[in-house]
């Protein structure tokens, strides 16, 4: 399955085609700030039942490494279910989800105290994130877990994602941590997402039974033909395969992420693929991610009510690129609450932008007019010194 890219590489003389390669391996690590590194079941353990310590103290070697390079890292782990089943003694009973919830009850506390112990050798920070569907579907709850997930970067704390397991049901479980890191590479505003499994990455065919099957380093578009190349899970310890990793990677480069899938054995993984490294296979990103935002903003729900601004505000809108402050409002209309879509109008009364409001429609009538400074004073919180920021505001 040979790309329109690597077809142009073709024909071009060899020379050329290594300087090609190169300039792209720089242009990729520079880009990447911000990186999402997911870690299934099967990596965490090896195969085995249990999980392989001296592994993850490598890829938390690799990740320090690139912290250290100033780079934003966020964990995506599996593993409480397994180290839970481990720490009870595998014990013989159904596979139901309660059971399942019991197990990441017990498993999750001491999951989390083994990356938290392995970061503290290179005296690095971790915090803890624990998410359902709910959260990230909600948008005020949406807004909650990525206010926590950005404070926790800004202070150079690396968070350690997971799904809440052991309070999860059927109806609102993300359903595997495939799917769960490309929500999570959206909360981040992720450059690159990591899919670490036990496969190399995407083959023509299934490797464990055609050995004729080649990795296919690069794929620009997920059609039926690719998601027919997807297989199941080797281990059989954790729930997605790679059907799930593709609907991850389509998800996140929809969001303006690279994706690639690779494998969690390989040597230095982590760290190559941030260089810019052909490692596995790469799912290069659709479309820059605030704009991506942008358009979910517009195409989202109806606004819930609307707010008036003067015209200064308008112009620093408008004409400046700004955030929407408290100072510039003179009227709310609606009921809304933080997180919601509004409308933003002008001193006319028309529609000039819409966002997603930091702060509800009660909240807005006592602080409409007041400098961000004085928020705090008069409601006796604050959630930032914006109503709506400029990277959740679409211009009309």
């Amino acid at each position: 399955m040979t790309n329109e890219m690597e077809t142009a590489e073709l024909q071009l003389k060899p020379r050329a085609v290594i300087k090609q390669r190169q300039q792209r391996q720089q242009n990729r690590s520079v880009m990447y700030q911000r990186i999402v590194v997911k870690l299934g079941t099967s990596v965490l353990t090896g195969g085995s039942p249990q999980l392989d310590h001296p592994h993850m103290v490598e890829l938390v070697r690799q990740c320090a490494e690139l912290y250290r390079q100033g780079k934003d890292i966020v964990i995506c782990t599996s593993g409480a279910i397994a180290v839970g089943r481990h720490r009870l003694g595998f014990p013989n009973i159904p596979n139901t989800v309660t059971n399942k919830q019991m197990f990441a009850a017990v498993g999750q506390s001491r999951l989390m105290q083994m990356w938290e112990r392995y970061f503290e050798i290179y005296g690095i920070h971790v915090g803890q994130i624990l998410l359902t569907r709910a959260d990230v579907t909600n948008r005020r709850r949406y807004l909650n877990a990525r206010d926590t997930l950005h404070t926790l970067l800004d202070n150079r704390i690396v968070p350690v994602i997971n799904e809440n397991d052991a309070v999860a049901t059927e109806e609102i479980k993300v359903g595997d941590n495939d799917n769960l890191s490309a929500l999570v590479s959206t909360l981040a505003e992720a450059d690159l997402l990591l899919l670490l499994t036990d496969q190399p990455g995407l083959f023509t065919a299934d490797p464990r039974t055609n050995p004729d099957a080649q990795l296919i380093p690069e794929v620009n578009k997920i059609d039926e033909a690719v998601k027919a190349l997807a297989g199941g899970s080797v281990s059989g310890l954790g729930v997605g395969g790679m059907a799930t990793k593709l609907q991850a990677a389509d998800v996140a480069r929809r969001a303006g992420a690279d994706v690639v899938i690779a494998a969690g054995s390989a040597p230095s993984v982590i760290t190559r693929i941030a260089s810019g490294e052909s490692v596995g296979t790469r799912f290069p990103a659709l479309e820059n991610p605030l704009e991506n935002r942008k358009r979910w903003i517009f195409a989202g729900r109806k606004p819930k009510g609307c707010v008036v601004i003067d015209e200064g505000a308008a112009q620093a809108l408008l004409e400046n690129g700004r955030s929407l402050l408290p100072a510039g409002i003179t009227a709310v209309t609606g009921t809304f609450y933080r997180g919601d879509t509004i409308c933003i109008e002008g001193p006319d009364k028309q529609e000039l932008a819409r966002g997603i409001v930091r702060y509800s429609s009660g909240d807005l009538h006592q602080i409409a007019g007041l400098h961000s400074d004085q928020i705090e004073a008069r409601l006796g919180y604050a959630y930032g010194p914006v109503v709506v920021h400029r990277n959740d505001l679409i211009l009309l």
